[in-house]
């Protein structure tokens, strides 16, 4: 096995690189100013699979799509159009908006917080669109006739409702059929599992996924508590250290022998302005880890769909598992450099603060 080749069977060609599972959401954004003191938002369009998505077809210019629901309303058409500006090819199972009460698209509401102040992030997620995706929604067979080389769903879409795990495990039935890699980004969020069923829910759930997946993304917050694996308290300790991180590896792989790739961000967060941000991934029995960098932040959101895709991209365009790490870390900290949640980078700015650039201006 080659080091460029970390287990991972990923086809070489097909009609999309890259295709994400998940919900759309419009996330409300104030900037540093509170929500109870706001007089105008900027509107990001977001999703925890589809940031993936639109990041590696506009930063990588990779071929990429989303299959999401999309309610035919104003908002609606905001959001279809990010999704194409982004270049992300839609796979959109259509629901009508009552003119009252829904279905809706999901409204995020995220300022950016300031220095000591730290972000509040809160949500509208009542009778969203996406809960009510469930199988047979969306015509698998046609999707994956061209090929597909990766298919992506996460956490927050497996949270949604008691339907929309059964999407996701449809899904990757039908990727694993046309020969596509498979990666889940465990994005436990304790709020939406609370209203799911909680943890025990949340575990259950998250164990059928796994079976078919390929490629984890997750911290060792997300793998104690998603996955129900035993690590030690992290009160106190350095968000930095790998340490921990790694000592749960073997209980995982031990758990789903099948995944070949764990790997997370680490992030150290002295203030809302500024972090300390690096980067780990278990590729295949060997541990890769990026440099320590100090981030002056602008917005928070996203570095760590930012680092999917990075790292995500390295291993579809067979970079080694050490370039394709510090790929990952490379754009999810650019990302904190933009406003909004997906990425404004371009592939060569990426490559040069991978390859230790700094931020001297460009001439």
């Amino acid at each position: 096995m080659s080091p460029s080749d970390p287990g991972l069977r990923i086809p070489p060609r097909g009609a999309l690189d890259f295709l994400a599972l998940g919900a759309l959401v419009h996330r409300l954004d104030p900037g540093i100013v509170p929500f109870h003191k706001a007089n105008e938002c900027c509107i990001h369009v977001s999703g925890g699979e589809f940031n993936v998505a639109a990041n590696l077809s506009d930063c990588f210019r990779l071929r990429t799509g989303i299959a999401s629901a999309m309610v035919d309303y104003p908002i609606g058409a905001l959001v279809a159009e990010r999704v194409r500006a982004m270049g992300v090819q839609p796979f959109f199972r259509h629901f009508e908006h009552n003119g009252v009460n829904g279905p809706n698209l999901a409204t995020v509401y995220s300022d950016r917080g300031h220095g000591v102040r730290a972000p509040v992030v809160f949500y509208n997620r009542s009778n969203e669109a996406a809960a009510r995706l469930a199988p047979s929604d969306f015509n698998w067979d046609a999707i994956f006739s061209g090929g597909v080389r990766w298919l992506h769903s996460g956490g927050i879409f497996a949270a949604l409702s008691e339907s929309t795990p059964e999407v996701i495990v449809e899904a990757m039935r039908a990727a694993k059929a046309a020969g596509a890699v498979v990666s889940f980004d465990l994005n436990f969020r304790e709020k939406l599992w609370r209203v799911s069923g909680g943890l025990e829910t949340a575990q259950a759930v998250i164990d059928r996924i796994m079976a078919h997946v390929d490629v984890l993304v997750g911290n060792e917050e997300d793998l104690q508590k998603a996955l129900g694996v035993s690590g030690p308290e992290m009160a106190g300790q350095s968000k930095l250290d790998p340490t921990a991180f790694f000592g749960m590896i073997d209980q995982v792989v031990e758990r789903y022998p099948h995944v070949r790739v764990v790997a997370t961000t680490l992030r150290e967060v002295h203030s809302a302005s500024r972090h300390t941000w690096s980067a780990v991934a278990w590729i295949d029995g060997e541990t890769y880890r990026a440099p320590e960098r100090d981030l002056d932040v602008l917005d928070r959101v996203g570095g760590g769909d930012g680092f999917a895709a990075g790292l995500f991209y390295g291993l579809l365009s067979n970079s080694t598992p050490e370039e394709a790490v510090r790929l990952g870390w490379a754009h999810g900290a650019l990302i904190a450099t933009y406003p909004g949640d997906t990425t404004m980078a371009t592939l060569e700015q990426v490559r040069d603060f991978a390859a230790g650039g700094g931020a001297r201006i460009q001439r």
